[in-house]
């Protein structure tokens, strides 16, 4: 079985970010915490995508566009990822890659009707997920971290919602029966998550949200960030 997981990078953190915690590859590659796994980037925006038979498995990363941009890049990836799944290549796609995962195999992303949902917020297990091999297991309700504005509308058809909250129902689902996506960020620690509500200050302000109230909210989230070491496993598992 092969041994190596891609991370599939869709875009990159703050600039600011990056000479002090790295971007969105660093943060996943040690949240996977999995030295026996070989870890492989590949930027979906130019780099060519390895044939998913050779892979154990893929992580896609968040980003900065939206998907319903369709740009070329974000769609060949999606053309990748529908017959990676397909081929039953274990996936899990994080904010931006659980979107994109939800459009390739039919399901509809668009723009939240709350608007942004941002900070450490609640997120409950829904009673599917009491079995999954990747979210079973894990508090009924936890913390985690989200920066979004896009969102699942529509699951794709035959698609398991496992976990959601007030503002967002779909924060986690499965396609099949090795493809993730979520859209909270496992990925974030919590100075990542601040550094985004400082970030999109000024965005905050203009929507009339407090950001200095959602930056003292922030807090650690250990059962979401979970989620990354547990795929890993749900990977050796396979092996």
């Amino acid at each position: 079985m092969p041994s190596t997981v891609l991370i599939l990078k869709a875009g990159s953190t703050f600039r600011a970010l990056v000479p002090h915690i790295g971007d969105f590859e660093d943060w996943i590659r040690a949240g996977l915490d999995a030295p026996e796994l070989a870890v492989r980037v590949a930027d979906a925006r130019r780099d060519p995508l390895p044939p998913a038979e050779t892979l154990a498995g893929v992580v896609i990363t968040g980003s900065h566009a939206m998907v319903t941009d369709r740009e070329p890049w974000s769609e060949a990836a999606a053309a990748w990822l529908r017959g990676a799944v397909q081929a039953g290549l274990p996936v899990l796609g994080i904010c931006y890659g659980h979107q994109l995962l939800a459009h390739c195999l039919g399901g509809e992303v668009g723009y939240h009707p709350g608007g942004i949902e941002i900070g450490t917020v609640p997120v409950q297990l829904r009673p599917a997920a009491a079995d999954d091999p990747l979210l079973g297991g894990l508090p009924p309700r936890f913390e985690a971290h989200v920066v979004h504005r896009q969102s699942v509308l529509a699951l794709p058809e035959g698609a398991v919602l496992l976990a959601g909250n007030a503002f967002e129902p779909v924060q986690a689902f499965r396609a099949g029966s090795a493809a993730w996506g979520v859209q909270f960020h496992p990925e974030f620690s919590a100075q990542a998550m601040r550094g985004y509500v400082d970030g999109l200050r000024q965005d905050l302000l203009d929507d009339g949200r407090d950001p200095d109230a959602i930056h003292r909210q922030v807090a650690d989230t250990p059962a979401a960030a979970s989620v990354l070491r547990r795929f890993a496993h749900h990977l050796q598992r396979r092996a």
